[in-house]
């Protein structure tokens, strides 16, 4: 058990701190391809609005001094002055039937106008207003009898956030690691007391347990002398039935105990799986029958299991015995056994008069029972589903609940 849980606070934690770096990272790299994007753009509109060049406010090497030389803005409020000089781009005029008409290619040299006519044809077919393609952020500007396609090199930009997205994810893949090696290390101290603490608890139950038969034993015998002595009377036979009851109620939390015991080894043999849902099954019958309810058992035939045979049979009695208690006046009850894959599946269906979803996660709780179980007189102690889940876990199996109209209850053993 503890080291289910100790196992569960690692997972938990490690999942709390992936989802953690997830966000961080994922916000980081996103603000930063927004910024990449939200820059093109920028640069992109000022050539679209200057009909694919940059405006004349900067006196560029092959260009005259503008005529008026004072512009309405100032360049360094348009942009930096630095950024016609670093921009690689290219544009081109299509008609309405995507046919070049037009095309400038001179400011860059990574393709040549072929390979700019390609690329512009092939962004014009997508028939979207901005976008990307291949490392070239481009904008669409519709003229009179077809649109002007203008193409800036971002590939400067994206090699960079690509390596910054890659760096990003094996510093936190390594950031990852390091913290379930933590984990590890201190969730063994961390879990140190309580698992102390549990191990005291298991300790005194199985020893309080033993202590208590012995005085149980005498009241029963006592109980029955006086009976030979005195003759049958009602209190008499109430202290020996609450004396059995109290013993039976001993032996299982002994039985859980040990079941629930780290490194318990189970004397595992091979048997007949089916055969013993069988005759488990059939010791049922009579008792169904007198409650009028309906007991069919579907087990596949040759099925065999390795465990311990006789706590896998109370396994069995105990989902029964819970199904035929629960189960309401010619309620119907359905043993099914069958193998899928490499898993055994044992499942006990049974109606019942109500259940909430809620209550599922708890039945195998100990000593926890349903309001309406409270309510009926069904006897039991609410620690026989826990005693249940002990059998399968030492098994290395699992088990559950299921209800899928809150009229039924299914519990499934896999193996």
């Amino acid at each position: 058990m503890m080291k289910g849980l100790r196992r569960k606070f690692i997972v938990v934690s490690m999942l709390s701190t992936l989802l953690v770096l997830t966000v961080i990272i994922g916000s980081i790299n996103l603000l930063n391809y927004h910024k990449i994007i939200q820059d093109a753009d920028h640069v992109l509109q000022i050539l679209l609005e200057n009909d694919g060049a940059f405006p004349k406010n900067q006196f560029l090497p092959e260009q005259e001094p503008p005529d008026p030389p004072i512009p309405e803005k100032p360049f360094s409020e348009i942009m930096s002055p630095e950024i016609p000089y670093e921009s690689r781009y290219f544009w081109a005029i299509l008609n309405q039937d995507g046919t070049i008409l037009s095309l400038d290619a001179g400011r860059i040299a990574a393709i040549d106008a072929d390979t700019a006519a390609e690329y512009a044809t092939q962004a014009w077919d997508k028939d979207k207003s901005s976008g990307f393609w291949q490392n070239y952020r481009y904008i669409r500007q519709e003229l009179t009898g077809g649109s002007r396609m203008i193409f800036l090199d971002c590939g400067r930009n994206l090699s960079t956030f690509r390596a910054f997205l890659f760096s990003s994810i094996f510093v936190s893949v390594l950031g990852l690691v390091s913290v379930l090696v933590l984990v590890v290390i201190f969730s063994k101290i961390v879990m140190a007391p309580v698992s102390e603490s549990y191990e005291k608890q298991r300790q005194f139950i199985t020893d309080a347990g033993h202590e208590i038969k012995t005085p149980l034993t005498i009241i029963d015998a006592n109980a029955e002398i006086l009976e030979m002595e005195l003759a049958e009377n009602e209190w008499l036979q109430g202290i020996r039935r609450q004396t059995v009851r109290l013993a039976s109620l001993t032996n299982d939390l002994i039985y859980l105990s040990r079941m629930e015991e780290s490194g318990q080894r189970l004397s595992k043999t091979e048997f007949s799986l089916s055969d013993l849902v069988d005759e488990t099954s059939d010791s049922f019958q009579a008792l169904a029958k007198t409650r009028r309810q309906t007991l069919t058992v579907n087990a596949a035939p040759l099925i065999s299991f390795a465990g311990e045979e006789e706590a896998v049979r109370r396994l069995l009695s105990i989902l029964l015995d819970n199904a035929l208690k629960y189960s309401p006046e010619q309620g119907r009850i359905e043993v099914n056994l069958q193998k899928k894959g490499k898993t055994i599946q044992l499942s006990v269906k049974n109606s019942v008069n109500s259940i909430e979803k809620e209550q599922l996660s708890r039945l195998f709780e100990r000593f926890y029972r349903t309001d309406s179980s409270r309510n009926s007189e069904t006897g039991g102690y609410g620690i026989g589903l826990s005693i249940a889940k002990a059998i399968t876990e030492a098994h290395k199996g699992k088990i559950a609940a299921y209800s899928s109209d809150g009229k039924t209850l299914e519990i499934i053993v896999t193996f």
